[in-house]
């Protein structure tokens, strides 16, 4: 999905780009409705839109409600600083696992009325705090183990308390093969989660099987939006799974699917564009399979792993669980519980999860840069304004080149004309002669396209790390204006400005080219590349503008020493 949305991107600039070679090439310029609430769970369940959409692929069979086994129906709660968790006893799985803060919240959706209220100081509706864990309806539950092979156990098993205390947990629940035992434990801080399962067989042969833990997730389809050209980036989640170390994705579709890959293990779970929730077992990856499901309301993920256990012994995997933010040094640090408590501090990696696809060099360069200029200035919005001011610094030498050739062009414009008038019907004639005048003058047609061509891969590095980078989620650029610098600006104001910013560039740019020409270059591609970028995320049309706003005066600028420098210094 992100590769998918990289290439929209690259779409939208280089058709511009394109518009504008093309152009100069042809015409001689070389011259949420609520779902049902599960009735076990003590706290809310997610708004779903289950009516309108086909019921979400089972990773495996759906559950059906477990048999009454003489023990109540419990919801326990524990609340950390960071997250507050709903654990059920049907499943011991999670019914919740809400995130704490202010920046812990899903994309705001603000209107054009939303957004001139926060510009003029009003208050709005807060967007709903991040669930990672929101139950699916006839699914496992977040965090529940079933048992696959000739003594299976269910995903809905009602389970014992049998301790529970401020750092865990610990539920039994029993079948005719097995005591299951789940031990649950959390530090005071963070967003982890160790959970170890011990499948003691009670009966008197020897029992084989695939151990499997379940990472589910329902989704409300009125949340999400698909990437498009024009549309905006989209915030769809994907099931995920790190197999053999290859990231592997399913997004949802129209039709429900699944997709099963075996190998070495390392984490599974459901990938959100700044959220994560995962599995990994711990100590090591570990052999298995990953089966992936995605449907419009429901995302899933389950690892399955082999086990044998002797008649009366017991076997025991351990495993962690992370449900927060894609903070990339967060999640590199990942497991810190289990490497706190003595075991192997072996990485599962998780920080693969944001993934920065063919731009991943010059993201991870870009965001070195802006975190330094965020340190100093203490906003991201002006760490992006401070970048795109270090980029036209580099490529000022360029930029002084290419002015000087576009000065020159100008100049030949006479010699164009006369051209013209030579071979009035013979297009061919007419290309051929022009560009050899312009290799005789020793300029460069295209020069103007090729500033562009060196700032798209800037901009598309740009526009991934806003996509994935979690450190400028929901950072303001004011306060009351541009209040999510990775969302599109709710008033519009900011496109606005930048196509008046690329007008203003255009009319100051020389152009070999005649009055109509110049009008569809100064005005038509302007208004086109502004409607493609109403919808992209505000820091990256703050790059745009700035870098629009510091051409205007370099331009202005240079065009001045340029027309007091000598005939003889000019012709250079």
């Amino acid at each position: 999905m992100e590769n998918d949305s990289q290439k929209r991107l690259m779409l939208a600039l280089i058709a511009s780009f394109a518009l504008t070679a093309v152009y100069m090439l042809v015409a001689g310029g070389g011259t949420s409705q609520p779902g049902p609430a599960r009735p076990d769970a003590g706290v809310a369940a997610p708004m779903l839109a289950q009516a309108e959409h086909p019921a979400p692929p089972p990773a495996v069979a759906p559950v059906a409600p477990a048999p009454s086994s003489g023990l109540p129906s419990r919801t326990l709660q524990v609340e950390r600083p960071e997250v507050h968790f709903a654990i059920s006893t049907d499943g011991a799985g999670l019914t919740s696992a809400v995130l704490q803060g202010p920046r812990m919240r899903e994309v705001s959706h603000l209107s054009i009325p939303e957004g001139f209220a926060l510009l003029l100081g009003k208050e709005v509706p807060p967007a709903p705090r991040m669930n990672l864990a929101g139950p699916v309806d006839g699914q496992p539950l977040p965090l529940s183990v079933s048992v696959a092979g000739a003594a299976p156990v269910r995903a809905d098993l009602r389970y014992a308390v049998a301790s529970e205390g401020p750092e865990g947990l610990v539920l039994v629940g029993r079948t005719d093969a097995f005591e299951v035992t789940k031990r649950f434990e959390w530090s005071r801080e963070g967003f982890e989660i160790n959970v170890t399962v011990s499948l003691k067989n009670l009966t008197r042969t020897p029992l084989s099987g695939e151990l499997g833990v379940h990472e589910v997730r329902a989704v409300d389809p009125t949340r999400e939006e698909k990437p498009s050209m024009f549309g905006g980036v989209g915030n769809l989640s994907d099931a995920a799974c790190l197999v053999k170390d290859s990231l592997q994705k399913l997004s949802p579709s129209d039709k429900p699917e699944t997709k099963d890959y075996a190998g070495a293990v390392s984490w599974a779970g459901v990938n959100q564009q700044y959220f994560l929730a995962a599995v990994f077992p711990v100590g090591s990856a570990r052999e298995g399979r990953c089966v992936l499901g995605a449907s419009p309301s429901a995302r899933e993920a389950v690892s399955w792993f082999p086990f044998q256990v002797a008649a009366g012994e017991t076997v025991t995997q351990s495993f962690g669980a992370f449900l927060g933010p894609k903070d990339s040094e967060l999640l590199a640090a990942v497991p810190t519980l289990a490497s706190n408590r003595g075991a192997s501090s072996w990485s599962p990696r998780l920080e693969r999860a944001v993934d920065f696809g063919i731009w991943a060099v010059i993201c991870k360069l870009m965001l070195v840069v802006l975190r330094f200029f965020h340190g100093l200035v203490g906003n991201w919005g002006l760490a992006i304004v401070l970048l795109t001011v270090l980029v036209k610094v580099l490529l000022l030498p360029l930029t002084h080149r290419m002015m000087v050739s576009q000065e020159k062009m100008k100049s030949l414009q006479p010699k164009l004309e006369a051209l013209k008038a030579k071979h009035p019907n013979d297009r061919e004639k007419q290309q051929k002669e022009t560009m050899r005048v312009y290799q005789e003058a020793g300029v460069n047609p295209f020069g103007s396209c090729l500033m562009l061509l060196v700032q798209l891969p800037i901009w598309a590095a740009l526009f991934t790390t806003l996509r994935n980078n979690f450190e400028i989620y929901r950072e303001p650029f004011l306060h009351t204006y541009l209040p999510d610098l990775t969302f599109k600006d709710p008033t519009y104001i900011l496109p606005v400005l930048l196509g008046l910013s690329q007008i203003v560039t255009g009319l100051l740019q020389p152009m070999a080219m005649d009055a109509a020409q110049q009008r569809i270059m100064v005005w038509f591609m302007p208004l086109f590349f502004t409607g493609i970028m109403l919808n992209y995320p505000a820091g990256l049309l703050l790059y745009i503008f700035t870098n629009n706003v510091l051409t205007v005066a370099q331009t202005y600028t240079l065009k001045r020493w340029l027309q007091a420098q000598p005939p003889a210094e000019k012709r250079k």
